[in-house]
């Protein structure tokens, strides 16, 4: 099993302000797999993503990836492990506005051993007519692709996505959708979705669903639907 979730528990603050936001999550993701996380606002499943990309630390529990346990690595061995394993990306994309396309993915590929290779990564994402402008001359869907690039150009092992399509129109929505699920079926890229949006489950392999910082679901999907597919993104 890639990755492995046992019991974990998070909670922040303390005295009156404690918050309770992990109640014992336990799930496990093979390799290859796409996972989507779903859930209310407030559930839990941010701070999952969170606590397995390394971001926060539990306050109790086992996640182990790729056969290493990160829960109580040193800040040191945490940095470590994101840049050798791991690609973000997130809903506001957080590109570097005085960067060009190009040099917002270079930042990433300098981090990496054996990154993909710049111009096969940015053709496939449409980006090569773009890679010499800035963000703020790119749409949302462009941001977020270059985002993307970015994830991926260290080739990670495990794609974190934090509500991908969260600040994109439905068409937009397909698209990048399309393009995870490439990615996935040509490097073989585990990935662990979070979003609010009901369909996307439609097109993983595996559905966790999140009620209260407690696994409410945790099942197979049979009957995949490919991203291009999609109804009511």
């Amino acid at each position: 099993m890639y990755l492995e979730v046992s019991d974990v528990k998070k909670s922040y603050g303390k005295d009156t302000s404690f918050v309770q936001v992990l109640r014992g999550i336990s799930t496990s993701v093979e390799k290859g797999q796409m996972c989507v996380i779903q859930g209310t606002s407030g559930s839990g499943k941010s701070t999952l993503l969170n606590c397995i990309g390394g971001l926060d630390t539990l306050d109790s529990g086992s996640i182990i990836v790729d056969g290493r346990e990160i829960a109580g690595l040193s800040q040191a061995e945490l940095s470590e492990y994101r840049r050798d394993n791991l690609g973000f990306i997130f809903q506001f994309y957080n590109l570097v506005p005085n960067l060009t396309v190009r040099e917002n993915i270079q930042v990433c590929q300098y981090l990496a051993e054996k990154p993909l290779d710049m111009a096969e990564l940015m053709d496939t994402l449409g980006l090569t007519p773009h890679q010499d402008k800035f963000p703020a001359q790119l749409s949302g869907g462009q941001q977020q692709r270059c985002a993307i690039a970015r994830a991926l150009i260290k080739n990670p092992k495990l794609l974190l996505c934090d509500e991908p399509t969260g600040a994109l129109d439905s068409a937009t929505s397909r698209d990048i959708l399309v393009l995870l699920e490439n990615i996935n079926a040509q490097y073989g890229t585990t990935m662990l979705i979070v979003t609010h949006n009901n369909a996307i489950k439609n097109m993983v392999h595996k559905v966790l669903i999140i009620k209260d910082g407690m696994v409410k679901k945790d099942y197979m999907n049979e009957t995949r639907v490919p991203a291009a597919e999609l109804e009511d993104l």
